[in-house]
């Protein structure tokens, strides 16, 4: 099973539109997820109707209209992966503690906010990626998506993608 992980994508605020490069792999994937901060309805609706499956939640930047689409915090079994997403984690310092607490259910819990690409494992066991944003790179040297496959019931080739310069 393929997926297609991204968050903060603030459209149209830091991008016109998605690259190019996330679209291509949207069709690919059999679960896109994205970890909030979507700013508009808009985006919802193209990866929505470009999706085989959707898995998504809202971020502090979310207003209403996505509020009342997407909830907090979203949990889906793929292949015997227990997967979660959620936008904030809060600060970097004590990370895995208080996910791998809040959280003791999961494999994965997929998060954004920070921009800032992330990948590490709790003592528990739990799984901690963001993607980073594919349109605001922020202080990061590039934008950045993931792509991962779960096979038997395990995340496999976790791979943090670079998208060129706007």
């Amino acid at each position: 099973m393929r997926l297609l992980l991204m968050s903060d994508t603030h459209l149209p605020k830091r991008a016109k539109r998605l690259p190019g490069p996330l679209l291509e792999e949207t069709p690919r994937a059999d679960v896109v997820v994205h970890a909030g901060d979507w700013v508009d309805t808009d985006t919802l609706d193209l990866l929505e109707s470009r999706s085989r499956s959707l898995l998504a939640v809202y971020g502090n930047n979310d207003g209403p209209a996505l509020r009342a689409r997407l909830p907090e915090v979203a949990r889906a079994e793929l292949g015997g992966l227990r997967l979660g997403v959620i936008h904030e984690t809060g600060p970097a310092q004590g990370r895995e503690k208080r996910c791998a607490a809040r959280f003791p259910d999961l494999d994965v819990l997929v998060f954004g906010h920070s921009h800032i690409p992330w990948d590490t494992t709790a003592p528990t066991g739990l799984r901690l990626l963001n993607p980073g944003s594919p349109t605001d790179r922020r202080r990061q040297p590039h934008c950045t998506f993931m792509t991962a496959a779960v096979t038997d019931g395990r995340l496999t080739e976790v791979a943090l993608h670079r998208l060129p310069p706007r």
